[in-house]
C-alpha cells in the first residue's frame, strides 16, 4: 500500500495502550490492525474505564475513503426470560469524582449483552490484515504483569466498591488484602489463558459456547438478565456515519441510536448561524458556549435529537429564535485515535460503564453496568424491550477538509462527551489554536443546575458567567470533563491528560 505520510500517529489514554499500537503499526500492521491491538491492550491497562465486557464504536475511514460506522454498543438483555425471572439484582453506588459525586447502579442485574468482544473480532476480520495471533500478544503480555500507574490506581481506589464486590475483584484487586496502589504489579492470569483461547475460537465460546452457558447460569441464579440467547443473538451492526457541516469542514460522527453524534451537529448547526468570536476564553465566548448548551439540552427535551428532526429544524425558521436566545444570553470510558501511514483512520471509543462488579467465570472479564446508567434509560431502568440496541453519547469522530482528513478524535466522559467534543472543535477551526492547546485548555460542562468550570479561565469570564448560572469551579483540571486523544493523520497527536493521555509515533 502506498505510504502517503511520514508517520503513523496513536493517541489513547495510557502509554501501554498506546504501545500496543506502536508495535502493530511498526510490525507492518495498518489502523485497523492497531486499533484492534489497543482496544485489547486497553481492557487489561485501562480496566476501570474500558472491558472486553462492554460496548463501544468505531468510525473507520479507509485509504479508499470508505466509511464505517461500527456499531458494537451493548443490547438490552433478557431474551428468552419469563416476567417472573425478571428480577435483577441491581443497587446503587456513590462515586466522588472530587467535584461532583454521581450514583450508579452495579450488580447483575445492571448486566446489558456485551459487545467489545465481537466488535473488536469483526473490525479486525473486516479491515485488518496482520495474524490475530499477533495483533493479540501485546495485550498478553500486559496481562501477565504489568506496573499500575498513578491514573488506573486513582480510579481503582475511586471504583473501590465496585471492583472488589465479588471474590475475583479482590483476587485481583487486593491480592494481598490491601488494596493495590501505584507502582504495584497488576496480574490477570485467567486473561491470559482467556486471549489464548480467542486466538483459537474468536470469541465463539463467549458468545454460543461454554462461556455463554456458564454466564446464563450464574445470571439466572444471581438475579441478572443477560442471557445465552443474548449472547448468541448479538451483532455487530456496520452502519453509515452521520456527516454534519461545520463552517468548510466536514464532521463524521455517530449516527442513531447514539445520540452523542446527533447531538454535536445540532451544536455546530447553532454556533454556524452565528458569527465567529476573536478571542477564546472572553467572557462573550463563554457565555455563548453556556447558551449553546443550555439551548441544546431545551431542544433535546422537544425531541430534537436525531437526523430527521435535525433536518427539518435547521431548514425551517425556528432555528433562529434558537440563535437569538443564545446571543440574548451572551463513566468510565477510554479513546483511541489512530491514523497510519497509507491514510487509514480509526476513531473507538469504549465503555464499561462503571463496570457491574461481576467477572465472568475463568476469563478476568467484568461485565458492565449499561442497565445501570441513567443517562441512558430516560424512560426508566429496564424499561426497553429485549434485544434493543441501547443509545449512547460516544461519539468517535473525523474532521475532513476537501476530502482529506484533518482530525480523528473522541472522548470519554458519558454526558460531557458532546461539549467537550464540540469545544476542542471549536477552538481549532473557529479560533486557530494547537491541537495541544486545544485539548489541555480548560472546560466547562452544565449539568442542568449548576455550570461545572474547570479551573484557569479569564477572571472576568468567570464573573459573567456567575452573574448568569450558580458555577462550581474545580481545583484541577479532572477526568469528569472527559478525555478527546486526537491525531492529526501525519503530524501529531495529543493525549488528554485528564484521562492518561499518551502518543505514540511510528516514522516510515
Amino acid at each position: 500500500m502506498k505510504k502517503i505520510y511520514k508517520r503513523a500517529v496513536a493517541a489513547t489514554g495510557h502509554e501501554a495502550v498506546s504501545g500496543a499500537a506502536e508495535i502493530i503499526l511498526r510490525a507492518g500492521g495498518n489502523a485497523f490492525d492497531a486499533v484492534v491491538a489497543a482496544g485489547f491492550a486497553g481492557a487489561v491497562a485501562e480496566q476501570t474505564l474500558t472491558s472486553l465486557g462492554g460496548g463501544g464504536f468505531l468510525l473507520a475511514r479507509t485509504a479508499e475513503s470508505q466509511e464505517i460506522f461500527f456499531d458494537f454498543f451493548v443490547d438490552t438483555p433478557g431474551l428468552g426470560l419469563e416476567e417472573s425471572q425478571a428480577e435483577p439484582h441491581f443497587f446503587p453506588v456513590g462515586i466522588d469524582f472530587g467535584g461532583s459525586v454521581q450514583e450508579f447502579n452495579i450488580g447483575l442485574g445492571s448486566v446489558a449483552v456485551p459487545g467489545t468482544l465481537k466488535g473488536l473480532i469483526h473490525v479486525h476480520d473486516r479491515l485488518g490484515r496482520m495474524d490475530l495471533a499477533e495483533v493479540l500478544e501485546p495485550a498478553v503480555e500486559l496481562a501477565r504483569g504489568h506496573e499500575l500507574n498513578a491514573f488506573q490506581a486513582g480510579f481503582i481506589h475511586m471504583l473501590h466498591p465496585i471492583m472488589t464486590m465479588t471474590e475475583t475483584g479482590r483476587r485481583l484487586y487486593e491480592p494481598d488484602g490491601y488494596s493495590l496502589v501505584e507502582g504495584d504489579t497488576l496480574v490477570f492470569p485467567e486473561f491470559v489463558d482467556f486471549l489464548h483461547q480467542l486466538m483459537e475460537d474468536k470469541g465463539e465460546s463467549f458468545y454460543r459456547g461454554d462461556i455463554a452457558r456458564i454466564i446464563d447460569r450464574e445470571m439466572r441464579e444471581g438475579g441478572g438478565l443477560l442471557t445465552s440467547e443474548d449472547l448468541a443473538s448479538f451483532q455487530v451492526i456496520e452502519r453509515t456515519p452521520l456527516r454534519a457541516r461545520y463552517r468548510a469542514y466536514t464532521l463524521l460522527t455517530g449516527p442513531p441510536p447514539s445520540l452523542g453524534g446527533s447531538l454535536i451537529a445540532l451544536s455546530l448547526s447553532l454556533l454556524e448561524k452565528m458569527e465567529p468570536l476573536d478571542q477564546w476564553g472572553s467572557p462573550e465566548h463563554l457565555l455563548r458556549t453556556l447558551g449553546m448548551m443550555q439551548e441544546v439540552e431545551r431542544l433535546r427535551d422537544k425531541g430534537i435529537s436525531n437526523p430527521e428532526a435535525l433536518a427539518d429544524f435547521v431548514a425551517g425558521n425556528t432555528i433562529q429564535s434558537s440563535v437569538d436566545s443564545i446571543r440574548m444570553f451572551s463513566r468510565g470510558t477510554t479513546h483511541v485515535s489512530i491514523a497510519d501511514s497509507e491514510g487509514n483512520i480509526a476513531s473507538m471509543t469504549c465503555s464499561n460503564g462503571e463496570g457491574s462488579g461481576y467477572f465472568v467465570p475463568g476469563t478476568g472479564i467484568m461485565l458492565n453496568n449499561m442497565m445501570g446508567e441513567d443517562d441512558l434509560h430516560p424512560d426508566g431502568f429496564h424499561s426497553s424491550p429485549q434485544g434493543e440496541r441501547i443509545g449512547s453519547m460516544m461519539s468517535p469522530s473525523a474532521l475532513i477538509l476537501d476530502n482529506e482528513v484533518k482530525l480523528v478524535f473522541g472522548s470519554g466522559g458519558s454526558k460531557r462527551i458532546r461539549p467537550a467534543l464540540t469545544q476542542v472543535l471549536t477552538q481549532l477551526v473557529d479560533f486557530k489554536r494547537d491541537l495541544t492547546d486545544a485539548v489541555h485548555a480548560p472546560r466547562l460542562h452544565w449539568d442542568g443546575e449548576v455550570l461545572q468550570l474547570e479551573p484557569g479561565f479569564d477572571e472576568r469570564a468567570v464573573a459573567a458567567l456567575a452573574d448568569r448560572v450558580p458555577i462550581n469551579i474545580w481545583d484541577d483540571i479532572n477526568v469528569y470533563f472527559g478525555g478527546v486523544h486526537s491525531v492529526i493523520p501525519g503530524v501529531a497527536g495529543t493525549g488528554d491528560p485528564r484521562r492518561g493521555g499518551s502518543v505514540a509515533m511510528v516514522e516510515v
